[in-house]
């Protein structure tokens, strides 16, 4: 939607318009909604920066040689990702206590991630990126030395 300038808009209800009162009227109003939108876009506070964090199914508490899946989500860059499970159980307590989540309760981490809505993850400062589990690639973090045949 195009917007005008008050002054402009001022001119062209006096073209259009012969009380001087209802003009005024009019302008107020648009002043009066003016200064309620500029409060209501200052009342937002700004957007909290995140950082990832990949959660990962271990039932056995062991990694090596194993196929593992987990779930990624992200939380505010200036808290510990060591809260993420907590933050996850929390949500999951706050949903099982609806109509839906006494009908079925949610038991594991896995059940909460996919089940959950956003809603009840946004209230603890957790934001799920991924509802169905992806899979866990180990890796030494090196890249190995390229010899091209050709030279």
């Amino acid at each position: 939607m195009a917007k005008v300038d008050i002054d402009t808009l001022k001119l062209i209800l006096q073209r259009n318009l012969q009380d001087p009162r209802q003009i005024n009227d009019i302008i107020n109003d648009i002043n009066v909604e003016l200064q309620e939108q500029e409060a209501e876009n200052e009342e937002k506070p700004p957007p909290v920066k995140k950082q990832f964090c990949m959660l990962v199914s271990d039932p056995e508490d062991t990694l090596a040689g194993k196929d593992y899946v987990g779930w990624v989500a992200q939380i505010p860059e200036d808290e510990s990702p060591l809260t993420c499970p907590d933050r996850i159980i929390r949500a999951a307590y706050e949903y099982n206590q609806t109509p839906k989540g006494r009908r079925l309760p949610l038991e594991t981490i896995g059940e909460a991630c996919e089940n959950v809505s956003a809603k009840y993850f946004k209230e603890q400062d957790i934001w799920m990126k991924t509802k169905i589990p992806v899979h866990v690639v180990n890796t030494n973090n090196k890249i190995p030395k390229f010899e091209d045949p050709g030279a």
